[in-house]
């Protein structure tokens, strides 16, 4: 965690704040608020409180009160203080979720439902792509097959959809990679040093969070907040706080179909936030690798990239295969400056000296030749699945909180009163993996949340639900015999 901290006013903090139930001591009461708020991400772990003063006389609460509370929250992990620095936000010790919760099961625990992993399936479009792949081959055999910058068609390709979708792009500007956390983890290599501050989204996409922090990097969440209306999209003024405040090295968002909300940024968001981190000198890297997964949303309506916004230079985009076509290719790309480019191109000879190229080969193909037809299958069982999931999810669970994103891979789904973690523990034992949400959160945020893959197909929505009403009962029935008392607020 950065040493840097957000410091939340006291109005601000009173205008999060739900209301009590009158049935607590009133320290407890806003204990309770406050660590609800920190357990949901709703108050980013690392934000510094307001003065108990100041905070007692915004709330109409005695001083007393307001020590007592930050007391009762230091003691139940949800708050640090040190003598001249304040107090700021925290989670308890072991609320971080196990490392390993994302990697897929293996194919021969066939009983086992996988709801860990939002990947699709291969398109049939694979075999015909495959096979003209194969009689394209004979003409890179000759040489040595090493590609750092990628193979020229599979560039020229991902150049033309992305002057298609309104951003100007040469060949010279994409580095093909082996899947997009290689892209990032050469971005991450190139442009961080140990002890860098990274503004991430809160949530946002768990295996890039793993991979910044493995980087060393001390990460500052922002969180997304919803706009009244049901959509989800960036607090602007607050990602001006951190920028100004924290000054972090990159910004790391997901501008399109965010994983795991599904969130949409539009235009008018994407430019306040580069004027904001240009600013600040900060380098934005844009996770694109959602953007063609609009399926509720019209081509002619989607928002241009980011990229197409910026007028510095200033943003990397980072895009992939995976999502639309399929994860078993390991074709990720790059999108940057031409300089930047050669030399990550010459960083990944100390690792991986270029990309498959059967595979480089089959995507190209698949890019130049299938995608309209492609996506417009994967947009179809994504929408039929989500429909399934919020027609099928209030009958198992009436008070969790969820809402259909336009686009995306998964559903984003609060589970108030049921810890995620414990959930997916239970799921296990039931024959379901689950996904907690504290594993899309800094330091365990989200821990009341889960995401649900729409890559499911709509058929199986019922049998998922059911299994997941199997591992709630047991996580409640476990946490009844073991004595296991929610944490303050919870």
């Amino acid at each position: 965690m950065s040493e840097w901290h957000s410091t939340l006013t006291p109005h601000a903090l009173a205008r999060q704040l739900p209301a009590g139930d009158g049935r607590r001591p009133a320290y407890r009461a806003l204990a309770a608020q406050v660590s609800r708020l920190v357990a949901d991400g709703r108050l980013p772990v690392g934000t510094r409180l307001p003065a108990e003063r100041e905070l007692a006389a915004e709330l109409n609460l005695s001083r007393t009160t307001v020590a007592a509370a930050y007391e009762a929250l230091r003691a139940d992990g949800y708050l640090r203080s040190r003598r001249g620095a304040g107090s700021w936000t925290a989670l308890p010790e072991g609320t971080r979720p196990p490392a390993d919760a994302l990697h897929p099961v293996s194919p021969d625990r066939d009983t086992v439902l996988d709801l860990g992993l939002a990947a699709p399936t291969a398109p049939e479009q694979l075999g015909e792509a495959a096979a003209h792949a194969l009689a394209q081959l004979p003409a890179y055999t000759a040489g040595h097959g090493n590609y750092p910058t990628g193979l020229p068609v599979l560039r020229e390709a991902v150049a033309r959809r992305y002057t298609e979708r309104g951003l100007p792009t040469g060949p010279e500007q994409v580095l093909v990679t082996t899947g997009a956390m290689s892209a990032l983890h050469l971005a991450h290599q190139a442009l961080l040093s140990r002890g860098d501050r990274v503004a991430v989204e809160a949530p946002s996409y768990a295996n890039t969070l793993r991979a910044l922090e493995r980087a060393g990097a001390r990460l500052v969440p922002v969180p997304l907040v919803e706009d009244g209306t049901g959509r989800t999209g960036w607090d602007l003024a607050q990602w001006q706080r951190v920028l100004r405040g924290a000054a972090p090295r990159l910004a790391s968002v997901i501008p399109d179909f965010q994983n795991p909300t599904g969130a949409l940024v539009d235009e008018e968001q994407r430019r306040a936030l580069l004027a904001h981190a240009r600013a600040a000198g900060t380098t934005v890297i844009a996770d694109e690798t959602c953007a063609e997964l609009g399926w509720d949303v019209a081509e002619h309506d989607l928002p241009r990239p980011l990229a197409a916004l910026d007028r510095d230079a200033q943003v990397i985009t980072v895009g992939s295969a995976g999502k639309i076509l399929w994860p078993g290719l390991r074709i990720g790309w790059l999108r940057a400056q031409p300089s930047l480019v050669r030399k990550l191109a010459a960083d990944r000879a100390l690792y991986d000296l270029g990309t498959p190229v059967l595979e480089q080969l089959i995507a190209a193909r698949l890019l130049t030749e299938h995608l309209p037809v492609v996506r417009a299958e994967r947009h179809a069982g994504l929408r039929a699945t989500a429909e399934a999931f919020a027609r099928e999810l209030p009958r198992h669970f009436p008070d969790w909180r969820f809402a259909l994103p336009p686009g995306g891979l998964a559903l984003w789904a609060a589970t108030p009163g049921l810890p995620a973690t414990a959930l997916a523990r239970a799921g296990e034992r039931v024959g379901v993996r689950i996904a907690s949400g504290a594993r899309f959160g800094v330091d365990g945020a989200f821990e009341e949340h889960l995401r649900l893959p729409l890559t499911l197909p709509a058929a199986r929505v019922p049998d998922a639900l059911r299994r997941i009403a199997g591992a709630a009962d047991l996580a409640r029935t476990e946490r009844l015999a073991g004595g296991d008392q929610a944490p303050a607020g919870l």
